[in-house]
């Protein structure tokens, strides 16, 4: 069913990850899920993120970011595991959105398209507000995964960047200090600047690692909702 969903909404199979999406309820997905998808989103970013450059202290991100670049495979497993356990029963959108697929394959307009899929569904017992609420439905879904994410990101955020920023200010505070004092404490202070430039370095690529994660389920995250109001304004558009 998930390799199905995959092909409605057009993502490529074979990409970066290999993880299935199971067949749990969302209210019973934990943090640990989440945690564990973030982890190994970061070891995609481990090498590139080594190979640049330390420049300053890790900034902070927006909290929402808009899609951009290839959407994280295992989170668009997620996603789309999410709307598979959360199937409603009958034809609804997801049907209605496989037989607009089909009729893709026909030369027609849009919304010729759109109606005609419309016509099949209510052979089906289906009808406007229907899939509209079930469009609707898949939208509430997607965004309780995108809270979850946001708490176990955050948490990851905490465990991986914030530490590592309190040992800067500390090492920039000690540095002060003993900067101020006579020459036979020189030494010392250049030992805790080499040691705050190692721990600036391992920040700047916590720091990249994670964000790149958080850019990754967002990737995934818009080209599923995106899609989802694409066809809920075409619907509306064509239909209404």
């Amino acid at each position: 069913m998930l390799k199905k969903l995959k092909s409605l909404f057009i993502v490529e199979e074979g990409g970066d990850t290999k993880g299935k999406s199971g067949k749990s309820s969302p209210k019973e997905a934990n943090l640990s899920d989440l945690e564990r998808a973030i982890k190994q989103s970061e070891q995609k970013q481990a090498s590139a993120s080594t190979a640049k450059p330390a420049s300053s202290a890790p900034s902070k991100e927006a909290p929402i970011l808009a899609a951009s670049g290839k959407p994280n495979e295992k989170f668009v497993d997620k996603l789309l595991g999410a709307i598979e356990s959360n199937n409603l029963e009958g034809f609804d959108y997801l049907e209605y959105k496989q037989s607009l697929q089909s009729l893709s394959k026909v030369d027609m307009d849009e919304a010729t398209r759109y109606q005609s899929a419309m016509a099949m569904a209510k052979t089906m017992g289906a009808n406007e507000n229907k899939i509209f609420d079930a469009a609707q439905h898949y939208l509430n879904i997607l965004k309780e995964e995108q809270q979850k994410f946001e708490v176990a990101f955050k948490a990851q955020e905490s465990k991986q960047v914030s530490f590592r920023e309190e040992k800067i200010k500390t090492s920039e505070d000690q540095i002060k200090q003993k900067t101020a004092q006579i020459e036979q404490l020189k030494k010392e202070i250049a030992k805790l600047e080499s040691e705050l430039s190692s721990v600036k370095n391992d920040a700047n690529q916590a720091n990249a690692k994670v964000q790149a994660t958080k850019q990754g389920f967002y990737n995934a995250y818009h080209s599923v909702v995106d899609q989802i109001k694409a066809d809920v304004q075409a619907m509306q558009k064509y239909l209404k």
